[in-house]
Order: structure tokens, then C-alpha cells, then sequence
């Protein structure tokens, strides 16, 4: 199966030398698209309300493709042939990613990976979130990146490999699957291990370590970022459709010593930056590219204490990712002391939130959903129906999709929605 394509309707082109004009459109409402990211090299534009933007000579006439994406649809490259005075209209299709997550572990192993594979057709599931560095810096395979910085050699254990994963991806795409690699960032243990002058430090100055004695590296360390990047860049390389950052934030823990203040202009800035950084480093690849924050970060006027305030986010990144569980909202919500009893209350309230606050569309956010037993209030099993209530709420915000997650990548397909009935 071929990858859906966006396409250029093009409504003007001068000849070789001159500027060229043209328009980005939906396939199936017809209708322009505002705000979708033209790009080449280190240049940048947005379509006008119109779906219309200008191409300077230099880039549209270059030969070089020029690279396309929208939220809410898949990405694409076009080449412009400026000889040419016309261009045939062509047919935009839209996305809405309904996936489930797969750690190192999960992607690694062939019954895991193959029970989600056979969920495609089963279920609503088009789309994966793989990790590419999970939560314990393991990755699934071989690493440049993490080899140049020594994190590799400091790994708690032999991580689990993908023999191939180049051709693993281009497999899952084959299938019309859209690919989201997940990179938790600044919770690195083999990282802070090999260069612990990067580490986060207890108010005593030694090396910090969380509930699960892991370190992490310090968000305000300019000098760490780069290897993240690398990473980054390595999944874009891959042949990932986006670049989705986990643990971008400092540690909710008291009493920690950072290279910097620990104020919240100097966290919401090292957040913030990492991200412009990130945008800037990853242009060339045209992948989307998206950010996972607290669910309480979408009611917080404050940044939490971790970095995350979702206005700032907005101008950075293409999809925002708040993490909806209905476990986390330890505190519940105002009329909701019981998150676990109303889980379609606590995604529809927190987005309609997120998306007052920022003034964006639901386009541009996707949620995490809850699919594994809860550890909060009372250890209920979150079943189809609690599942269908989430994805329903999310639907109705009419978000980029959604992700489900368990730690132990087991999804019952009995749980999960059914797939939408095909047009004839």
C-alpha cells in the first residue's frame, strides 16, 4: 500500500526565473489548507487562508524538492517544473493517528510486535508510537548518536534489537501505517552516567536520582541538547513520520540544583528553546513534530514546575500531546473527585481547556489515553468501555487522533474501537 500523498494544486507559474504560486488543498472536502509548512533547506513558509503561498525562484525553480506538511494530513515532497505553465490538481488525503505504543521491548519482540500488527485490521490502529530511546536510554538498535556520547557503553542491560529496523519501518509503512518515533529526553541514566556534569544534582550537589533511581540530565545544560538532537535527526533518517518528545520537562522532585536559577523563566525557556532548536535542526527532514506534557498542564496557569506551559509550546511544535490518564489527575478536577469514574469528562474538560487557552484547533493536539490498570484510586481494569468513552471525548474534540498507552504494549482488540465502515 502506497503512502497517501498531499498535493499542490498549482494555480500560477511564470517561467524559469520567476516566482511560483500555488495551493495546497483537501482531497476530500476540497477545501484549502491554512497553515501548512512549505520548506526547503533553512527556508520556511505557511500557507495563506486561501491554502496559496509564493515560492522565491530560488527555491521553487531549484529542482530540489520542496517539502509539504499540514496537521491532520500526511507529508510530502514535490519537485516544481518551472517550464511548465500549468499544473494538474491532485488529491490531498487527510490522517487521523489512532495509535498504540511500543517500547524497545515491545518493537524487539516478534509476538508483541506482530499481536499489534494484526490490530490494524481488527481495530480503528493506524498508526505506532515506537520508542527509539524509552525511559531507561535503551534503544532498539545501534546508535551513532548515543555511541559518539558514550551512553551506549553505560546501558543497565543488553538492549533488545530489531535485527533490521530500516527495513522494519519501510515495511509498517508499506502497510499505511504512520510511524511516530518516541524519545523520552532529559530522564537519561546511561547518558548522565557517562557525562555526569550534565546530571541533575541533590541540594548536597551529588548526582539526583528518581523513584526508580534513575538521573536525568539537566534541562538548562545547553550541551546536552545536541546529542538529543542527534538522536532526533537519527529517527528522521529512519524514515519516521514524527519526532515525538517524552520527559521534555524538569523533574517534579523538590530541592534539586541546576546549572541555572531554578526559576520558571529559566525552565520555561530551557523548554522552549530546546524545541526552536529542535524545529530548526530537524527542517530539512520534513517529519511532524510533537511534544508530550502533564494533563494537568492543560489547567495550570503556571508551568508546573517542570518547564511545560502550553501557550509557550504552541509556535514550536506541530502536535501537542497531553497525557489524559485519568490516573494522573491524582487531584481530580473542580466537580470530578473521581477521575477514574468519569474518564470521558476528564479528556473532553482538559481539552476543551487546552484548546481555550491556546486558541488552537483540535487538529493540533493528540492525546495519550489510558489503557492499563489504574494505580491511583481503586485498581480498575480500564475496559472497552472505559477506553471508548476517552477515545470518544477525543474524537469529539476533533484532536489529530489519539495514542493509547500500556507499559506492557498488551492491547485486546475486544477493547479497542472497531474501524470506521469504508465509502463505496
Amino acid at each position: 500500500m502506497a503512502l497517501p500523498t498531499i498535493v499542490i494544486a498549482a494555480i500560477l507559474s511564470s517561467p524559469a526565473g520567476a516566482q511560483v504560486t500555488t495551493i495546497v488543498q483537501s482531497a476530500t472536502s476540497h477545501d484549502p489548507i491554512a497553515g501548512a509548512i512549505i520548506s526547503q533547506g533553512a527556508y520556511e513558509v505557511r500557507t495563506e487562508a486561501d491554502g496559496r503561498f509564493t515560492l522565491p525562484s530560488h527555491v521553487g525553480c531549484n529542482h530540489a524538492p520542496v517539502n509539504i506538511r499540514a496537521p491532520g494530513y500526511w507529508r510530502t515532497s514535490v519537485r516544481f517544473d518551472c517550464e511548465r505553465t500549468d499544473f494538474p490538481l491532485v488529491q490531498l488525503q487527510p490522517l487521523r493517528p489512532k495509535a498504540v505504543y511500543l517500547s524497545v521491548y515491545g518493537i524487539a519482540s516478534q509476538i508483541l510486535r506482530e499481536d499489534v500488527l494484526r490490530l490494524q485490521h481488527q481495530t480503528a490502529i493506524n498508526a505506532l508510537v515506537i520508542d527509539v530511546k524509552g525511559d531507561r536510554g535503551l534503544t532498539p538498535c545501534p546508535s551513532a548518536a548515543r555511541r559518539n556520547v558514550g551512553a551506549e557503553a553505560h546501558a543497565p542491560t543488553a538492549p533488545p534489537r530489531v535485527p533490521d529496523l530500516p527495513a522494519l519501518l519501510k515495511e509498517l509503512h508499506r502497510r499505511g501505517l504512520y510511524l511516530i518515533a518516541r524519545i523520552v529526553v532529559f530522564k537519561d541514566d546511561p547518558l548522565a552516567t557517562a557525562h555526569p556534569e550534565w546530571a541533575v544534582r541533590n541540594a548536597k550537589g551529588a548526582p539526583w536520582r528518581d523513584r526508580e533511581t534513575l538521573q536525568w540530565i539537566d534541562p538548562t545544560i545547553r550541551a546536552a541538547w545536541s546529542h538529543q538532537l542527534d538522536l532526533a535527526e537519527e529517527a528522521a533518517q529512519l524514515g519516521f513520520d514524527e519526532i515525538q518528545f517524552d520527559y521534555l520537562r524538569f523533574p517534579d522532585a523538590f530541592g534539586l540544583r541546576f546549572s541555572q536559577a531554578n526559576t520558571e523563566v529559566n525552565r520555561v525557556r530551557a523548554i522552549t528553546d530546546f524545541l526552536t532548536e529542535a524545529r530548526a535542526r530537524l527542517r530539512p527532514y520534513n517529519v511532524f513534530l510533537s511534544v508530550d506534557i502533564f494533563g494537568y498542564v492543560c489547567w495550570n496557569q503556571d508551568d508546573t514546575a517542570i518547564g511545560q506551559r502550553i501557550e509557550m509550546l504552541v509556535p514550536t511544535v506541530d502536535y501537542i500531546a497531553p497525557m489524559l490518564y485519568p490516573s494522573g489527575f491524582t487531584w481530580g478536577l473542580p466537580g470530578c473527585e473521581r477521575p477514574t469514574e468519569h474518564p470521558s469528562e476528564i479528556v473532553r474538560r482538559s481539552l476543551a481547556e487546552a484548546k481555550r487557552r491556546t486558541g488552537l484547533p483540535g487538529v493540533r493536539f493528540r492525546p495519550w489515553l489510558q489503557a492499563f490498570r489504574d494505580y491511583a484510586f481503586d485498581r480498575r481494569e480500564f475496559d472497552a468501555n472505559a477506553i471508548r468513552e476517552q477515545v470518544d471525548a477525543a474524537d469529539a474534540a476533533e484532536t489529530d487522533g489519539w495514542m493509547l498507552w500500556n507499559p506492557r504494549n498488551r492491547y485486546d482488540p475486544a477493547t479497542l474501537p472497531h474501524p470506521l465502515p469504508e465509502h463505496p
